[in-house]
Parts: structure tokens; sequence; C-alpha cells
């Protein structure tokens, strides 16, 4: 994978201060795209162990509050290895946490903690940080796409790739930008078309369900 640039102190794509990465390379080419110089695959910079280290540790500072994958496209076949690898270290370094109760027990004289399912997530470590995506492709074709033949093993990893990328994100922001849905005043994304999707209770209610700013 190659990547564009990367914001230390990004503003723009979601909510609160975040560190962003635009990987390089996009097949969409949206009309009047706000990006136009990271759709081609062979521009940018070489995504290396190095800088992925260096972006990682960006991320730990305690200002940063969001990070966010977009680019050029995240989800192109070209960068889902890179990205999915990428994402699941972020995941891994920022689990999400159950929201703590605790059982006391009076006779033994004793507490301890255990791990309740609940919406209002917390960090582990980093209670305040989320993730964000920005894809082209809409939830529907990442999460239910429509196939033409009946066995591609290639396309079938990369479409199970997709999802499971998603699946580690707190947001995606999805769908192609389209200029004349322009509206400067919808915040977190380019266009009105584009939803900016609370990935969790999205996948837990079965249908689309929007972010609301925490």
């Amino acid at each position: 994978m190659r990547y564009a640039s990367i914001r230390k102190l990004d503003i723009s794509n979601g909510e609160g201060i975040g560190a962003s990465l635009f990987v390089q390379g996009c097949h969409f080419h949206c009309k009047n795209c706000f990006n136009k110089d990271t759709w081609d695959f062979d521009g940018g910079k070489e995504w290396t162990k190095d800088v992925k280290k260096k972006f990682m540790q960006l991320t730990e500072s305690s200002y940063i509050k969001r990070i966010s994958i977009l680019g050029g496209e995240p989800l192109a076949n070209e960068n889902l290895k890179d990205v999915f690898d990428l994402i699941t270290d972020l995941r891994s370094k920022y689990p999400i946490k159950r929201k703590i109760g605790t059982i006391y027990s009076y006779g033994n004289n004793y507490k301890h903690n255990i791990l309740t399912r609940n919406s209002d997530e917390i960090r582990l470590s980093y209670p305040e940080k989320t993730i964000w995506l920005y894809s082209g492709f809409t939830w529907e074709q990442i999460m239910y796409p429509v196939v033409t033949d009946d066995f591609n093993p290639e396309r079938d990893k990369f479409l199970k790739m997709r999802r499971e990328i998603v699946k580690q994100c707190d947001v995606l922001v999805d769908g192609r930008y389209e200029e004349d849905k322009r509206d400067v005043t919808y915040h977190w994304a380019g266009s009105t078309n584009q939803r900016v999707i609370d990935v969790k209770k999205t996948l837990e209610q079965g249908s689309v369900v929007l972010w609301e700013n925490q």
C-alpha cells in the first residue's frame, strides 16, 4: 500500500481532534473530488513498517480523540491487506471495554468486577478514542454485496476483509461524493448522500443508525 499524507491535528474528518491517514489510490474518481491527488495507486509514499509504527505512536497522544482512515479508497482491493492490519492493530491497542458492573458479596466480604454488555462503551485504556473509516462503498455494498458468479475465492476474500475492517470501526462514512448534493453545513461528510454511520448500533439493530455526537 501507498499513502498520500498523515494529518497530526485533524479537525475536519470526524468528531474531535484526530490523527488521520490518507491512503493512496481510488477507482471511484468522483466528480470534483476534494482529493484527486490520491487517485493514482502509484502516487504518494510507501507505507512501511516504520511509517505504520510512527502513526500508531501518534495516536497515543492524549489530545487525539479520534483516528480516521480515508483517502483515496481504504477499501480498494489494492489497499485492503494493509488497512486490515492497521485497523486490527488499532482496535487491539484501543479495545472496546464493556461498561463495568460491580458485584458485592457481603458474606465473604469481597467484591469483584464483571463485564456487562452495554451500548455505552468505554475504552480500556484510552476511553475517548474512536476509529472512523471513510469509503466510497455504501454500507449495503460492504455488508450485503451482490455477486454475479458462484465461485470466486479471491473475490470472496476481499469482500470478507471489507466487512471485517468495517466491523472493527466505530464510524463508517459511506458513499461516493456527489457534487450536486454538496452541503458545507453537513458534518463529517462532503455530500448529503453520504451517511455517518454508528457501526456498533447498526450491527446490533440490523438497520442503519446514524452517529450522534458523543
